[in-house]
């Protein structure tokens, strides 16, 4: 199935992989940022670019849910469900069983 889309075009999650890709390596820099002073001996950065390093963290949960959005969405028809509805396959009626009896022994 693959083979018949264009390449260029969008599969679900796409967008929400590459946009977590970029918060990430923002996060990334910001972490970068933050750590070199420390590093270096200098003077600090302000608090609020240790709360610009959690990007990190936010970029790499954005890219995992669109992941999942994009497996999720191959199964799909993997399944053969378009729709995303699961539906029970249809299954046979049991066939009625007797109660087991007792054998009596003749006295």
């Amino acid at each position: 199935m693959r083979d018949k889309t264009q390449a260029n075009s969008a599969e679900p999650g796409d967008r929400l992989i590459s946009a977590g890709a970029i918060v990430f390596f923002l996060g990334a820099v910001a972490t970068l940022v933050t750590v070199a002073p420390l590093l270096l001996d200098t003077a600090p950065f302000p608090t609020y670019m240790f709360g610009l390093s959690m990007l990190m963290g936010v970029g790499f949960l954005m890219a995992g849910a669109g992941v999942f959005q994009s497996l999720a969405a191959g199964r799909r028809p993997a399944r053969g469900d378009a729709s995303g509805e699961h539906v029970r396959p249809p299954v046979a009626p049991r066939r009625a069983v007797d109660p087991p009896t007792r054998c009596r022994a003749s006295r």
